[in-house]
């Protein structure tokens, strides 16, 4: 390679909501995907935490981006910003004399068209990228839970991110069947905002939403470990008084069963279409979930009553994707289904 000491590695999963980058095995930044931007200059102000805490509280001449929708690029220009940015902060940690080539894997969606591909690889090269691998998220998801994606076995992955859900099942290194929903964390917030404001008239924005979310998001209504109703606050919707409501884990349940119930749908729809002997490895280990939404109480319960098979949460979900182009980044040589 010559010079390898210029040669930066870096692993990126870009996703709707937050953005993770792994160097040298480890996690150098793990930032929400949105950036601020000055409405005067179009420059950008703030990034990932900082332009986090600014979202919903702008004044006309800040307006925060979140430039990922649905899990793909929706604003070329912020994308772009926010991308060199963090791979900026990362940088800022080494004093070097030259701006090293960067190698990168970036994790896509599985349904991404080939405009998606084209504008997450731009970015990336863009933002200083010399060497750019782009690797579906499922895939990555399942080799960051440590599954053998190259064996000739069927392994079924389930990664609910915030813009979209990808199910695939994987066997000898390739996605045999695949599909990519728009229904994900960020739906789920918003049908909390939505239930708020009908049954208890209150307006909620979507910082709230989320942390009611977090709180106490579930999917079933008799949970083993029940969590402390949380107390919301905002106005009401027809006299702008205040009102406090406290909403309960079931009442969430209630108000995502419907994108819950798409979620299974789309899993029924890939098992539909998997080959019998990739079927039954599948009954065999059962179907991993990864993905923020996989963190939702209750999941993989109600999945495996569903479906009939055994449905396992991923250790640390919400990096599961990162940690797989990590690993994908070491074997750029030998993994035949990283894209160039």
């Amino acid at each position: 390679m010559g010079f390898s000491f210029l040669t930066q590695e870096i692993a990126m999963d870009l996703g709707t909501a937050n953005t993770v980058i792994f160097q040298n095995d480890q996690i150098v930044l793990d930032e929400p995907s949105i950036v601020a931007i000055d409405n005067n200059t179009g420059k950008a102000i703030a990034l990932g935490q900082k332009a986090k805490l600014m979202q919903e509280r702008e004044n006309p001449g800040i307006k925060t981006v979140r430039p990922m929708k649905d899990g793909v690029i929706a604003d070329f220009n912020a994308a772009e910003m926010m991308i060199r940015g963090f791979i900026k902060q990362v940088n800022s940690k080494r004093r070097s004399i030259f701006t090293p080539n960067i190698k990168m894997v970036v994790g896509i969606p599985s349904g991404s068209t080939e405009v998606e591909i084209r504008a997450v690889r731009d970015s990336s090269e863009h933002a200083g990228g010399r060497d750019v691998y782009l690797i579906y998220e499922p895939m990555a998801s399942a080799l960051g839970i440590g599954l053998d994606v190259e064996a000739p076995k069927g392994n079924m992955v389930v990664d609910i991110g915030g813009g979209t859900t990808e199910i695939a099942v994987i066997s000898l290194g390739g996605i045999v069947v695949q599909d990519s929903i728009k229904v994900a964390g960020d739906v789920f917030t918003g049908d909390i905002q939505q239930y708020l404001r009908q049954q208890h008239n209150i307006k909620v924005g979507q910082i709230t939403a989320e942390k009611i979310k977090i709180a106490i998001g579930a999917v079933i209504p008799n949970l083993d470990e029940e969590p402390a109703p949380y107390e919301v606050t905002g106005p009401n919707l027809m006299t702008a008084h205040p009102v406090h409501a406290t909403i309960t884990y079931q009442e969430i349940a209630h108000c995502l069963d419907k994108s819950v119930a798409r979620i299974e749908a789309g899993i029924l729809h890939v098992l539909e279409q998997t080959p019998p002997e990739l079927y039954s490895d599948i009954v065999e280990n059962g179907i991993h979930l990864a993905g923020g939404g996989s963190l939702l109480r209750g999941l993989a319960k109600r999945l495996s009553e569903k479906v009939n098979i055994q449905f396992h949460v991923a250790d640390d979900p919400l990096r599961a994707v990162a940690r797989g182009t990590c690993l994908a980044l070491k074997n750029t040589d030998n993994y035949t289904f990283l894209m160039r």
